[in-house]
């Protein structure tokens, strides 16, 4: 029963946004429903993952997780890429680890120090997070800059964003292991534990029919999301950067901030950067080799516009000058709030 009452939102909105979709409403009204069926799935899809943890042992949920946590995302910009809306997804890309990484952990901090005052959280974590993030974003840097300053290396730059992905491939593979032998720098069972577990069956059911539908409702979100961007007259950059980025991890988002509020600082910040570390050292470097091996016009490059890395490079470094020591309060939290701000500010216009 907790099951079937877990899922039956999310269906619905699934059902209205399929409605919407073959009846050909309007642009927005369908690129509405889409990304709020879109967020419903992210939420099953992250219960029946959270439901393995009563089964199965943190680091391997937590593993688990990461792989299936961004199936939603990566479905959204393969269809997107098909679709030919690669500025789309370098930004939504780009921009899922900004929203983590300033607004999200901003909101966190803001939430946590206005009930507790400074939160005090461990800090090896956030540093270990930081150092990945760095690398992720040299992987984006460099590629960008060779072409920029037009170095040999810039005329080979598909060559050049497959030895980066498979770098930053390897690295999530240490980074892994490191997790199974550490059990430390995984969550801790009491987060993933529920009052009413579900059976086992039930949980890899309810993944995999989420995997689906995932696939599903990703389709149709990109079918609305041209139309609606010019409907609305942003740029493509602006709602890669913002609105597909929250779109896509709203719902556990809000579990970073709730966590941040009930004082839990280092649930809250392991939470939050080790989503934009998902995406930074897995998701775009799988996106990069699957681009190449669905072919297409527009391959997913990691020579991205010169603004996206300098604003990517930036806010990691004030990410992790705000987390190193281990402590934060209200103002750091709208410091990063204020920077995200900044941030997409400049992508408005495109």
């Amino acid at each position: 029963m907790k099951v079937f009452a877990t899922m039956a939102p999310a269906a619905a909105l699934i059902g209205i946004a399929a409605a919407l979709h073959f009846a050909e409403a309007g642009s927005i009204i369908n690129f509405v429903a889409s990304a709020l069926a879109l967020a419903s799935v992210a939420h099953v899809i992250g219960e029946a993952t959270d439901q393995l943890g009563n089964r199965l042992s943190p680091a391997t949920t937590g593993i688990i997780q990461s792989a299936v946590g961004n199936l939603p995302e990566l479905f959204v910009c393969i269809f997107a890429l098909r679709a030919g809306l690669l500025t789309v997804v370098q930004a939504s890309l780009i921009g899922s680890i900004l929203s983590n990484a300033l607004l999200v952990l901003g909101l966190a901090f803001v939430a946590g120090g206005w009930k507790h005052g400074v939160l005090c959280f461990e800090s090896q974590t956030p540093r270990m997070i930081a150092t990945l993030l760095l690398l992720a974003v040299s992987a984006l840097v460099l590629p960008t800059l060779a072409q920029e300053l037009h170095l040999p290396s810039g005329a080979h730059e598909q060559e050049l964003a497959i030895v980066c992905a498979v770098v930053l491939l390897l690295v999530f593979v240490v980074l892994t292991q490191a997790i199974l032998r550490q059990g430390q720098r995984a969550l801790p069972a009491e987060t993933h534990a529920r009052l009413h577990a579900w059976p086992l069956g039930a949980a890899v059911g309810v993944l995999a029919v989420c995997g689906i539908a995932a696939g599903f409702v990703s389709d149709w979100f990109v079918d609305a999301l041209g139309p609606a961007i010019e409907a609305l007259g942003v740029s493509e950059a602006f709602s890669g950067l913002v609105v597909v980025a929250i779109a896509g991890n709203a719902v556990e988002n809000v579990v970073g901030v709730r966590l941040a509020a009930q004082g839990k600082a280092d649930l809250a910040v392991s939470v939050i950067l080790n989503s934009a570390l998902q995406v930074a050292v897995a998701l775009i470097p799988a996106l990069v080799l699957i681009s190449f091996a669905i072919g297409g016009a527009t391959p997913f490059t990691l020579a991205i516009p010169p603004i996206l890395a300098a604003a990517l490079f930036l806010s990691v470094l004030v990410v992790t000058v705000v987390t190193v020591d281990g402590r934060a309060d209200m103002v750091d939290g709208a410091a990063l709030i204020g920077l995200y701000v900044i941030v997409a500010a400049i992508f408005w216009w495109g």
